[in-house]
């Protein structure tokens, strides 16, 4: 029996997708490795290289060609030396990821975060992210992209966003000191921001929170006899690696109730924002996340050897690439591991479930912290 309409039409989907990327790859590189644009850093690098990027890299699959991209060059200044030249003279923004212990990471951005979260914003239902809606973002301020680009996801709904300050560093240092009653205190002094916002009167519909604040903002409205739905929230996207396929099925059946609209996301300031598949009953709350390709590519590779994709269904380490107009990385070894899972009607590319720490990492890595 030959394959489904549908098999032919998503097999297709990939084979454009796969057309977009290849192109998107050449692009990229070619701006990032242009002598008069392209960014300080990897024209450097072009000289150490035994190929030449700019007629080398016909492809996706072309960019093996490059080392392993080692995160802590991301550490230090100049911040502008990944940013090509091409945008000297535009407005820069700074963000910062990790440091909680020595110089943070951070990438120089002009407008990559407005136009990841306005592609995330197409997924978003409008019955439950209406149109013109406030929303609240409760999770890490400071110089994390992250409220930026809630806000601006927000902005770009037509709402306005009201923020809680968090400084999740200093969540993980009294963590460190084993000082627990401090970071209750302290996750309280954010719950209080959150009820304040929300008893204010400012029709808040939409919400970002990390799954922790999220279910500490439900118990405390519990607790006082309301509930999230009952303060008015319809929508939620949630992000973070507590958020595992039994707390979506918690989330759903028992914190949020069935009215409320919450989708799972995975990004972070090198990749963007990943999509969670459609929710699927079927599925047993599985969670698969689907990188916002040609921007930015997740492959799952062997634990032993990095240039190789594992199987569909097998386990390997998270392998990103970031393909944009302001960062090229070729080969990103992230501090995640999962499944490799097939492509979607909606994403057809390859996606990753079940992201979790890094098993070589995982005894020395704090997470969920907020």
């Amino acid at each position: 029996m030959g394959p489904t309409v549908s098999d032919a039409s998503l097999s297709d989907a990939v084979s454009q997708a796969r057309q977009k990327l290849d192109q998107q790859t050449v692009d990229i590189v070619r701006l990032h490795f242009d002598p008069e644009l392209g960014a300080p850093y990897w024209l450097e690098q072009a000289k150490q290289l035994d190929f030449d990027p700019l007629t080398d890299i016909n492809c996706f699959d072309d960019l093996k060609k490059f080392p392993l991209f080692e995160d802590d060059n991301l550490r230090g200044g100049p911040v502008t030396r990944f940013l090509p030249q091409k945008w000297k003279n535009e407005p820069r923004y700074v963000f910062e990821t990790g440091g909680t212990t020595g110089i943070p990471k951070s990438r120089c951005v002009v407008r990559d975060h407005w136009i990841d979260y306005e592609e995330f914003s197409k997924t978003l239902p409008d019955e439950h992210f209406p149109p013109g809606s406030n929303w609240m973002m409760l999770g890490p301020s400071g110089p994390r992209r992250l409220r930026l680009a809630v806000e601006h996801l927000c902005q770009h709904r037509g709402g306005i966003c009201f923020c809680v300050d968090l400084d999740p560093r200093w969540v993980v240092k009294l963590l460190k000191k084993g000082k627990i009653d401090e970071v209750k205190a302290y996750s309280e002094h954010v719950i209080d921001q959150a009820m304040t916002i929300l008893s204010a009167g400012h029709e808040i519909k939409g919400m970002f929170a990390t799954p922790k604040l999220l279910e500490a903002l439900a118990l405390r409205l519990i607790d006082e006899g309301s509930s999230i739905e009952e303060a008015g929230i319809t929508g939620i996207f949630a992000g973070g690696t507590e958020f595992t396929p039994q707390w979506y099925r918690f989330c759903r059946e028992e914190l949020l109730g069935p009215n409320v609209y919450i989708t799972p996301t995975y990004g972070n300031t090198l990749m963007g924002l990943a999509c969670g598949k459609p929710f699927d009953p079927a599925d047993n709350y599985k969670i698969t996340y689907y990188a916002p390709e040609p921007r930015a590519v997740v492959e799952v590779v062997e634990f032993e050897d990095y240039s190789k994709v594992v199987d569909y269904g097998e386990t390997g380490r998270v392998k990103l690439y970031t393909l944009t107009e302001e960062l090229f990385i070729p080969g990103f070894m992230e501090r995640d591991e999962g499944e490799r899972e097939k492509p979607h009607e909606k994403y057809p590319w390859d996606g990753v479930s079940g992201t979790r720490p890094f098993h070589e990492f995982a005894t020395t890595t704090t997470v969920g912290v907020y």
